[in-house]
């Protein structure tokens, strides 16, 4: 029986991934080359490395590990549903009691009149659900024109062709045949990259008001639904200023039009609220979870939607699902993260401990060189990198060269900061106590400097025309 601690040597483990597996969201060809770094265990907010390095993640793996790694209470929990009930499908007038106990979980926990979940295996398939859901849902009351739904360019809601194109990642775009057809894109209230002269107040509301100009030139009749992340997670933690929201709840409102807030990356505790939604006032009628719902333990998502559309949905057999909805195994993993999140009062930690501590020196980074902005909601947060912070510049060289040499310093320096462009981001599990984030600030100066330092020897510390 092989285990993790007797590994192969570092450089065979290389070889053997480069023969063998292709990465997500990577030049793989560039991955043999340079060889990729071998993660074999974790605990807390580090993990270890076939090396033996210890590595500091301040991106809690995707985005979801938010009670942080090593918690034997969800591998107890997954050991016991395995040999209890290791499968079943909730097709054919079935179910079983995991599904029956994190639905009504869920419900509980989910704001308002969101008391019903349709589960799928990631939040990918959950936001491919929700295309079906709301067109169906606007069918079903003798509406099959109303099948357009609209999102956000630079948006992310997954990498299926779907939720693709719900998404709006140009790369995403120009690879296999998306966006689908009626999926329209509106701009995104990216303040910093795009605001120009306006106030950010002013930005907001201009934002906003694409979506109501959008219905009305594509036609109130033909509008499903809106869907956005209450912050841009993939995109660069992108945080709306704060007359965005108010108006797009009022434009939903008045068009009715169905919200969808993805709450993939916000879910969970992230915002310093259970939901983003909760944080940032909206009342969505459907919630696309994942991620945080299991901590990225076991892989699980699902769309939480609200008591009309599940009536609605509800009255006709609704021809969709997968093998894995509602997996047992999964379901259990879940339930078991979210009692620890209740009874550690882990959101409650991140609204009132480490959230306040994190904001306090994530917008001091300002008074770095590199650093124009700083934007933190709850536990994701994300600078933006400029040659000069007075005019809000891009650099001159291609967009992301920056980014990616501060990612290179961060890496180096044993800790995990991802950039997005010329964006760094960070995303900590929730558990980060005060003394985990001055740690975290230690790796993150000396990257910065270093970055700076290496920005400036190649001549690049210099603004676009």
């Amino acid at each position: 029986m092989s285990t993790i601690t007797n590994h192969m040597p570092t450089a065979e483990l290389q070889a053997l991934d480069a023969a063998h597996h292709m990465h997500p969201f990577s030049t793989n060809a560039d991955l043999s080359k340079d060889g990729v770094r071998v993660i074999t265990r974790a605990k807390g907010i580090y993990l270890s490395d076939s090396e033996g390095e210890q590595i500091l993640d301040a991106m809690a793996g995707l985005w979801c590990v938010n009670i942080g790694y090593g918690r034997d209470e969800l591998a107890d929990a997954a050991a016991r549903q395995m040999r209890e009930l290791p499968y079943y499908n909730t097709f054919f007038k079935t179910t079983h009691v995991p599904a029956i106990a994190l639905a009504n979980k869920l419900a509980e926990l989910a704001p308002g009149d969101l008391n019903h979940v349709f589960f799928a295996g990631s939040g990918s398939e959950a936001n491919d659900s929700n295309i079906r859901l709301v067109r169906t849902y606007w069918a079903e009351k003798g509406q099959p024109d109303k099948n357009i739904i609209i999102s956000r360019h630079n948006a992310y809601h997954g990498s299926s062709v779907g939720s693709a194109s719900l998404g709006g990642m140009a790369g995403m775009h120009a690879q296999g045949g998306i966006p689908i057809p009626n999926v329209h894109h509106i701009n995104q209230p990216n303040w910093w990259a795009e605001g120009g002269d306006m106030a950010p107040e002013e930005f907001g509301l201009a934002r906003a008001r694409e979506l109501e100009e959008a219905i009305l030139e594509l036609g109130e009749n033909r509008v499903a639904a809106f869907i956005a992340e209450p912050v841009q997670g993939a995109g660069g933690v992108i945080v709306a200023p704060e007359t965005y929201w108010p108006e797009i709840q009022r434009i939903c409102d008045k068009y009715e039009i169905l919200l969808i807030a993805d709450e993939v990356i916000c879910g969970f505790g992230r915002t310093g609220s259970w939901f983003g939604s909760q944080t940032m006032g909206i009342r969505p009628h459907i919630m696309t979870i994942a991620k945080g719902l299991s901590s990225g333990y076991a892989p699980i998502g699902g769309s939480i939607v609200n008591d009309d559309i599940a009536k609605v949905i509800g009255d006709t057999e609704f021809n969709h699902g997968y093998t894995y909805s509602g997996h047992p195994v999964a379901a259990a993993v879940a339930l078991e993260n979210l009692r620890i999140l209740e009874e550690e009062r882990i959101v409650d930690h991140v609204r009132d401990v480490a959230a306040p501590y994190l904001k306090k020196k994530w917008e001091a980074l300002t008074s770095h060189p590199l650093v124009g902005e700083a934007k933190i909601v709850g536990m994701m947060g994300s600078i933006a990198l400029t040659p000069d912070k007075s005019s809000r510049a891009k650099f001159a060289s291609e967009a992301g060269t920056i980014g990616l040499i501060c990612r290179e310093r961060c890496f180096a320096n044993n800790l995990i900061m991802r950039h997005v462009g010329d964006r760094m981001i960070i995303s900590p599990p929730l558990i980060v106590t005060p003394a985990d984030i001055d740690e975290m600030f230690l790796r993150i100066h000396k990257s910065l400097d270093e970055a700076h330092a290496e920005i400036t020897k190649q001549g690049l510390m210099r603004a676009a025309n």
